[in-house]
């Protein structure tokens, strides 16, 4: 009896001692795990919240190469964006795709139309309370519904395969994008008929498993990953970035084309301003910076331009019978329209360019016409006799002079006057050789005599 009690005081003491140390290891091995997952590197945070164009597409690339630079755990894509260009995202999706670095998309505003194929790309999505996903109808730049049926297929099964390759329900994808197709949603009671889109809220995205989790911060995300909020980086745009954002915008670009070509053409027909030559360089240069920083213009756009444009000058100077004109033009069309993003687009911008400098410019030539270069090639002046001109000597001092005549005068000979031998005629009379003569009328270079009757 005594030995039993003995074991069960035993039992009794291990346990105690178990229980003890239970309580003060069991947070310790805990924390550590916790830090374990907060270490496994930074939180790189990119936000997509503008449309999607070639802009946003080497902001995002930066993002994610400095990311990898940095080793980074995690990237985060904050995203509210009505949409954009599909050719741009479907480029940012392959960049998410390929990336090593795991993502997350965080939709935190509406991820509408290419912005959906963003999100869909990332290994998981969370969305804010009130948030919404798809709606990813194909739309052209006038607002207008795109109707080829081979962009729509195409836009359609990529959308399908980025939501497939996420575990989701690729007709709710192709839902999203083709109003001509019915797609059955037993989860939320709802059929989607023909001539509807599918748009999901929070609430209805996480119930057909189109978002993993619902958040209402940037740091819930985070940490539902499993990774520290002590080591977040925020990837912003640079002032280069910020600036190509504006200039890159079609209307900002046909501004530009405007004063460059009004500009640089004022300048050259209308000299001595200063003024509207700086502007046209000014905005020239501002067009290609915008598109060279965007990613659209190489070095070969600027030198195709400043060819061009010095082809032009030339024209003005050297008779080449329009052959330097056409080589610039061409060349100069050709600078502007691959400096773009969109050859349709450049080619409209500057055709509206075009059409309004030259109506600026036919205004200034006629306002300053008296100052225009084309006055170097124009006689202005008459060359009157007033002005000091004359294609002939002017002889009238000689009238009433008296000499003597060197040859016979029939009508016309030759005089001594004043020790100067002159051409002369008489009005029809003869004179002798060596007979005294008067001048008696000049008109002109014609210099009229008659016999000295007073010798």
């Amino acid at each position: 009896m005594h030995r039993e009690q003995h074991q069960s005081s035993r039992k009794m003491i291990f346990l105690t001692l178990w229980i003890v140390i239970s309580v003060i290891l069991l947070p310790l091995f805990h924390s550590g795990s916790a830090e374990a997952a907060a270490k496994g590197g930074s939180v790189f945070v990119i936000p997509i919240d503008q449309e999607i164009e070639q802009g946003l597409g080497r902001f995002m690339e930066r993002g994610f190469a400095e990311a990898a630079e940095s080793k980074a755990g995690l990237i985060l894509l904050d995203i509210n964006t009505p949409g954009g260009r599909v050719d741009t995202a479907d480029k940012l999706g392959k960049l998410i795709k390929d990336s090593p670095i795991p993502t997350v998309a965080y939709i935190r505003g509406e991820a509408a139309s290419a912005g959906s194929y963003i999100a869909l790309s990332a290994n998981k999505i969370v969305m804010k309370p009130g948030s919404i996903i798809g709606a990813a109808a194909l739309v052209d730049s006038k607002g207008q519904a795109v109707t080829d049926p081979k962009i729509i297929a195409w836009w359609k099964s990529s959308m399908a395969s980025a939501a497939e390759s996420g575990g989701r329900n690729p007709d709710i994808a192709r839902g999203m994008v083709d109003s001509q197709i019915a797609v059955a949603i037993p989860e939320l009671n709802f059929n989607k008929e023909k001539g509807q889109i599918i748009s999901l809220t929070s609430e209805e995205a996480l119930k057909l498993g189109y978002a993993d989790h619902i958040a209402s911060s940037e740091q819930e995300v985070i940490q539902w990953m499993g990774y520290s909020t002590d080591d977040v980086f925020y990837v912003k745009q640079t002032s280069a970035e910020k600036a190509a954002e504006i200039l890159t915008n079609p209307i900002v670009q046909t501004l530009l084309l405007f004063i460059g070509i009004a500009g640089v053409v004022i300048e050259l027909l209308v000299p001595g301003f200063g003024v509207p030559g700086i502007l046209g360089i000014l905005g020239f240069g501002l067009y290609f910076f915008g598109n060279y920083i965007a990613g659209f213009a190489g070095s070969e756009t600027w030198l195709l331009f400043i060819i061009g444009l010095a082809l032009l000058i030339l024209e003005m100077f050297i008779p080449s019978f329009g052959i330097l004109g056409i080589l610039g033009s061409v060349s100069l069309v050709a600078g502007v329209v691959r400096a773009a993003y969109d050859m349709q687009h450049a080619f409209i911008s500057l055709g509206i360019a075009f059409v309004a400098a030259v109506v600026v410019v036919a205004i200034i030539a006629i306002v300053f016409k008296d100052r225009g270069i084309w006055n170097r090639f124009v006689l202005k002046e008459s060359l009157t006799a007033d002005q000091g001109f004359s294609s002939v000597v002017n002889r009238e001092m000689l009238l009433g002079q008296r000499g003597v005549s060197l040859t016979p005068l029939r009508p016309a000979g030759t005089v001594l006057i004043a020790d100067e031998r002159i051409d002369v005629v008489t009005n029809g009379e003869f004179i002798a050789t060596d007979t005294p003569i008067i001048v008696s009328k000049v008109e002109g270079g014609r210099i009229v005599v008659k016999t000295d009757t007073s010798v």
